[in-house]
């Protein structure tokens, strides 16, 4: 079994890097694709300036919210936790509110439903207060990604001793959640699917966001759009919490093939210490190629943008293949940081682009 850092090093050394460019934006500069083996399109690209879990327990049904079925032994301090309506109308009038809870690994679910007439910070915090006082593990942290809500959870969260994090790295969550659309709202009395997809996750609905620029100390000096099997990140794969430096896994989606490529981005930079230390404090969520824009973004925390290069016709083919790469395994793909080619990374992320219509 090749280590992760074979792979990477593979696929670096297939790729053909080009010169530098003026700054004050970086750009891209267009590299040639692998071999064989099919390690995935690359291309590498210089900037201007100098094991998770497989699977996850079944979504919880209504009746079945207090029975606790987890291993409290396998529950993470890291919670995830959404307040937000469901595409279901109670009585057939008024709309079904719900606080949803995991912890990181995916192991515990907890699900409270919340009267309409009583959806506001104080309600919330009751609940969370109620949920954490019957836990045998206490959350250190809470992360919620939904901007819609972000005033009522971060109130309702100021008042309990735990860190709050707007984040988009709720990844057991969001996988919870789209279970619960496809398998359990459908099934409810009074289930609307017109109500579905309207998620206020982010921004705003109209998204008028501008990445801004990445500090100078801390853009890479290049990068590569590069593949992993998918099978190094399952169990008996080489990539584990053990070896990823300043990085994290997220959870991988048990029926996606073993056989299929994890499409990612590899930031090359002497600074790759200090860009994986504030990338680990950043809640780095993603990275996205806008093709509108010909930009390559990084996404961090709940809504922020960071500009990471600026593409031309050919790299945003490229980007193109990324994108579709990643919308081909729901959204999964990663981040390596490293010195060169030739290290270890500083900081690795295995992430998911949380959907739009959670």
């Amino acid at each position: 079994m090749k280590s992760m850092y074979t792979w990477i090093t593979a696929l670096l050394a297939l790729s053909s890097s080009v010169g530098s460019f003026a700054p004050p934006l970086p750009d891209v500069g267009r590299g040639g694709g692998l071999a064989k083996p099919r390690l995935a399109r690359s291309s590498v690209f210089v900037s201007a300036a100098s094991s998770p879990s497989t699977s996850s327990p079944a979504a919880l049904s209504d009746d079945e919210e207090s029975q606790q079925p987890w291993n409290w032994d396998d529950v993470t301090p890291d919670w995830e936790l959404d307040c937000y309506s469901r595409p279901v109308l109670v009585d057939g009038k008024k709309k079904l509110w719900e606080i949803l809870i995991t912890d990181s690994s995916g192991n515990m679910r907890i699900r409270r439903a919340l009267p309409s007439n009583k959806v506001n910070s104080r309600e919330v915090r009751r609940a969370i207060e109620e949920i954490i006082d019957e836990s045998e593990v206490k959350p250190g942290t809470v992360r919620f990604f939904r901007g819609a809500m972000f005033n009522m959870i971060n109130i309702a969260l100021s008042e309990i001793d735990v860190i709050a994090k707007p984040s988009r790295c709720t990844f057991a969550l969001a996988q919870w959640i789209e279970e619960r659309n496809r398998d359990v709202y459908p099934k409810m009395r009074g289930y609307q699917p017109t109500m579905s997809g309207i998620g206020g996750i982010g921004g705003t609905f109209l998204d008028i966001r501008t990445a801004v620029k990445l500090p100078d100390a801390l853009r890479g000096e290049k990068y590569a759009f590069v593949g992993l099997p998918l099978a190094e990140f399952i169990e008996g794969g080489s990539i584990s919490n053990e070896n990823i430096g300043a990085g994290r896994l997220c959870l991988v989606d048990k029926t996606l093939p073993a056989d299929a490529y994890v499409q990612g981005v590899v930031i090359l930079t002497s600074r790759a210490k200090a860009l994986a230390s504030w990338l680990a404090g950043t809640e780095v969520a993603g990275v996205k190629a806008d093709l509108r824009k010909r930009e390559l973004v990084m996404e961090t925390d709940i809504d922020n943008q960071y500009l990471m290069a600026k593409l031309d016709d050919d790299q945003r083919r490229e980007a193109a293949s990324f994108e579709e790469g990643k919308d081909a395994m729901g959204g999964l793909h990663f981040i390596s940081v490293q010195r060169d080619e030739n290290d270890d990374p500083a900081g690795f992320w295995l992430l998911r682009e949380i959907p739009e219509n959670l």
